[in-house]
């Protein structure tokens, strides 16, 4: 026994519970996507007899998915900074983005908007649940693609011979799903409270809203990752934005978060439009470099 004890690696007992660490944040991520499709459902039914208890309730939802890109950005950072990323956390990642980025957006879209706007039995109402499931579709369209690439990025993606980690390609489903809890952050209120009509509008907006981020999800026009930043002289300037980020979020959350959002969401699009009209064509980078957490 004292033989087998002392050849037994040293601090193998907490190199085991490192590996628990990410798992914790992938829980706490799938945690907060069920609390935001509990809360949708019962701001839907409140809706219609109490504006401000929906509203309550609708915001607490878009506040889950919110922290849940905060937990979903961490997992993989603390597996990458304490070495413990495995395949299994992979793809326990992806499952808990489909849940708290993917149904958990369109279920808070459709009991905020679409629900209250539009009767059952009209036609709107069936072409917005189509563009809120083709929006799930093509957020787990998204996880798939990058799960192949990660595991067999030669086969899929081949003449590819560089990865560029300071990119993604196509939006991260995170900030899909986080952009349409922004907007429901920043005015909590059913729609269906500001009369038929006027919720109607915005509903049709919002929906044009939805399949453009369905779109950008599945395209391969490629999204700043900042895995760089901080790295040698920037790390002090980084230090200060995310300070100034985090001000910002505490003291006007509702502004804050849907301009970085949007910005984020927009900022691929208009980049790509840029490099076609003024520069010319270069190899493309169709390898999805992201790390678990950030797709």
């Amino acid at each position: 026994m004292a033989e087998e004890h002392a050849t037994r690696p040293p601090h193998r007992g907490f190199k085991k519970g490192l590996y628990v660490i990410p798992t914790l944040f992938t829980a706490a991520n799938i945690g907060m996507g069920f609390l935001a499709i509990i809360s949708s459902i019962r701001g839907y039914h409140a809706s219609f007899t109490d504006v401000a208890l929906a509203s309550h309730y609708f915001d607490t939802a878009a506040l889950g998915i919110g922290l849940a890109i905060l937990f979903d950005t961490l997992d993989g950072r603390v597996a990458r900074a304490t070495h413990t990323a495995t395949e299994i956390g992979v793809q326990f990642d992806s499952f808990a983005d489909i849940l708290t980025f993917g149904i958990a957006p369109v279920a808070l879209v459709y009991a905020w908007a679409l629900g209250g706007a539009f009767d059952e039995t009209g036609r709107a109402h069936g072409y917005g649940l189509f563009l809120l499931f083709m929006f799930l579709m093509c957020g787990a369209f998204r996880l798939a693609r990058f799960n192949l690439l990660a595991t067999r990025p030669r086969v899929l993606a081949e003449g590819n011979v560089k990865v560029d980690k300071r990119y993604f390609v196509g939006l991260p489903i995170p900030t899909a799903g986080g952009l349409l809890a922004a907007l429901v952050h920043f005015s909590p209120a059913p729609l269906i409270s500001l009369g038929k009509e006027t919720a109607q509008l915005y509903t049709y907006c919002l929906l044009a809203i939805v399949a453009v981020l369905g779109i950008l999800m599945v395209s391969k026009i490629r999204y700043f990752s900042f895995k760089t930043t901080g790295a040698g002289r920037q790390g002090f300037f980084t230090v200060l934005v995310i300070a100034a980020f985090a001000t910002s979020v505490y003291l006007y959350s509702q502004y804050s978060l849907l301009i970085v959002a949007g910005v984020y969401a927009a900022h691929g699009l208009v980049l790509w439009v840029f490099r076609a009209l003024f520069l010319k064509p270069s190899m493309p980078a169709d390898l999805d470099t992201e790390t678990a957490a950030d797709h």
